[in-house]
């Protein structure tokens, strides 16, 4: 008869090496996961301190630009306040923060290194745009900042997109908003 060919497993029970190598394993997680959390907050906080401390230095020299002056007397009803201007910036920052920690994360920053250099390209022109244009006045350099930061970010979503299509996705959030700020900036440069 075919019964006579089965044969019966019996599986192990569990002794106390099997035990201490699932403990090992879970901890060896727990380490990756904490260090995972530790790079998360290091690749968020740093664009995003980087970020407000450009606001606050842009916010302290504020008061003695042409840029200010010109806003305070002839200010449009879409022109955001300033306060809108610092908070959304940071913003910004942190989403592209996070779409850099993801590609990072995918090993995307040693797969490509251009996507390094596009992150670092736009988070320099994010955090020039605010001294310049609001705190100098400057809205001319603020102009090609923008643009500059415009461009640097859509190469980031295009170079972010095949290695992390969530990351490359985090990006368009930002890209409307940048555009925003070049027509606050062109509308700074007529006034």
């Amino acid at each position: 008869m075919a019964s006579n060919d089965l044969k019966h497993r019996i599986t192990p029970n569990p002794g106390p090496d099997t035990m201490n190598d699932k403990k090992k394993r879970r901890d060896k997680r727990m380490v990756m996961a904490k260090r995972g959390l530790r790079s998360l907050a290091i690749a968020v906080f740093l664009p995003l301190s980087l970020t407000v401390l450009s606001a606050c230095i842009g916010s302290s020299m504020h008061s003695q630009s042409r840029a200010h002056d010109a806003v305070t007397w002839r200010k449009p009803f879409w022109f955001p306040p300033s306060w809108a201007l610092h908070l959304t910036c940071p913003a910004s920052s942190f989403l592209m923060g996070l779409s850099a920690w993801m590609v990072w994360a995918d090993g995307g920053f040693h797969r490509n290194p251009m996507a390094l250099l596009l992150y670092f390209t736009q988070l320099l022109f994010t955090v020039l745009w605010d001294p310049i244009v609001l705190g100098a006045g400057a809205t001319r350099v603020g102009l090609m900042v923008c643009f500059g930061l415009f461009l640097s970010q859509v190469g980031c979503m295009r170079v972010f997109r095949p290695i992390n299509p969530i990351a490359g996705d985090l990006i368009k959030p930002c890209l409307p908003w940048i555009a925003f700020l070049f027509i606050v900036n062109l509308k700074l440069l007529f006034v």
